[in-house]
């Protein structure tokens, strides 16, 4: 069973055994606006929990995405190079960005579900 976490920059990860998919939030999206182009992670690159890992840019602005939790990088959504516009359409669902085969489990734990993000985007709008 696969569970859900969030993170304050607006990211998700979609935890399935050790593999994580990622991607932003609705809420990300609807502040991007139209997005244009997404500049995705190399396979076979390690990531950091917080660490830029790919680049979105939408027609107000570019924005970094900053991977949840530390992992190599194993599958890109190789889709969004022809359609960016995906992560607008379907932002926690087909606009997922990478998989990473996640190394450090435990931090999950410091990811938000959706309950405590939702009350979370209530602080900042």
């Amino acid at each position: 069973m696969s569970v859900i976490g969030y993170s304050k920059d607006h990211e998700w990860v979609e935890l399935d055994g050790d593999i994580g998919t990622v991607g932003i939030t609705e809420y990300a999206q609807e502040q991007l606006g139209d997005i244009v182009f997404v500049e995705l992670p190399e396979v076979g690159r390690t990531v950091a929990k917080a660490e830029e890992f790919a680049v979105i840019e939408s027609v107000k602005a570019a924005s970094e995405i900053y991977a949840p939790m530390t992992g190599e990088v194993v599958e890109v959504n190789e889709g969004l190079t022809e359609e960016p516009a995906t992560v607008n359409d379907d932002a926690e669902g087909a606009g997922w960005i990478a998989k990473i085969k996640i190394t450090d489990p435990s931090e999950f734990d410091d990811l938000m579900d959706e309950e405590a993000y939702k009350e979370f985007l209530e602080t900042i709008s």
